[in-house]
């Protein structure tokens, strides 16, 4: 297994980052508006259905990822340091009453962050400290 690089990890948040905002974001472009309209028309279902099915494998990814390799540990301690970076940012930089979307945009990076570290913990544990997954295959 090749050590991670700040690219890698910089590319895993891109795609996490990706996935949140294809599936929902403060903005109209997103796939619950658009499934939503489209189911209520009844137009264009089957690609609903889909579009769908693309972003639950992605998520699914993702999540088990993520869960294989943080434990619920290591996902309850991630969401906690997400949790008060976040209750930082609106105690002193964002006025919480005035820049909504801003807030929303910054839970859904954080998210991201958090679905980053899945994805990149076990290389990063193996590159500091030289432990493996149980389920790591080194083809040397």
């Amino acid at each position: 297994m090749r050590t991670i690089t700040m690219s890698g990890i910089a590319t895993r948040f891109l795609f996490a980052f990706a996935l949140i905002c294809f599936t929902w974001n403060p903005t109209r472009y997103n796939y619950i508006e658009w499934a939503y309209a489209r189911v209520e028309s009844r137009s264009l279902l089957p690609l609903v259905a889909f579009v769908g099915v693309v972003l639950l494998i992605g998520w699914v990814f993702y999540l088990r990822s993520t869960a294989r390799s943080l434990g619920v540990w290591g996902i309850v301690l991630a969401l906690g340091l997400a949790a008060t970076v976040f209750w930082a940012l609106i105690k002193y930089v964002v006025d919480m009453s005035t820049h909504t979307q801003v807030i929303q945009w910054v839970v859904l990076a954080l998210l991201a962050a958090v679905l980053t570290a899945g994805m990149s913990w076990s290389h990063l544990r193996r590159g500091w400290a030289g432990q493996a997954d149980v389920d790591d295959v080194d083809n040397r």
